[in-house]
């Protein structure tokens, strides 16, 4: 099994599109007014948004896209004017982070795992 795409909700499609393409992913299917597919820049998932009436309540929707040039992205992000919440950051699971929000506050994680995104020490040996 493979995963394909991971689909978010938005109020508002052209200002997630216009958000999404300065994340850097490219736009391919835009079906206005209620949905849009990007292609991440590394790898081919896709990434979509749908148009809808409300959004969801409680913690909502966090998506990690990982980045090999984590602090060049970052610094690249702050200079097109993307407000990133959470600098750069180690975290105990042994990834490097940094946070921000889309227009419809998803939460997404910029985040380089390097080898201890699929190994880390603690993980589950095969039989």
């Amino acid at each position: 099994m493979k995963l394909n795409q991971v689909t978010v909700p938005t109020l508002d499609l052209k200002r997630s599109i216009n958000f999404y393409e300065k994340l850097g992913l490219k736009l391919i299917v835009k079906s206005e007014p209620r949905y849009a597919r990007f292609v991440c820049p590394d790898g081919n998932s896709t990434f979509s948004l749908h148009l809808v009436e409300h959004l969801p309540k409680g913690e909502g929707i966090v998506v990690y896209f990982e980045c090999e040039d984590l602090e060049l992205k970052i610094k690249s992000l702050k200079n097109k004017g993307i407000v990133i919440e959470t600098d750069i950051m180690d975290q105990p699971w042994l990834w490097r982070e940094a946070r921000l929000k889309d227009p419809d506050n998803n939460q997404l994680i910029l985040f380089y795992g390097g080898e201890n995104r699929l190994n880390p020490p603690w993980r589950i040996k095969d039989n």
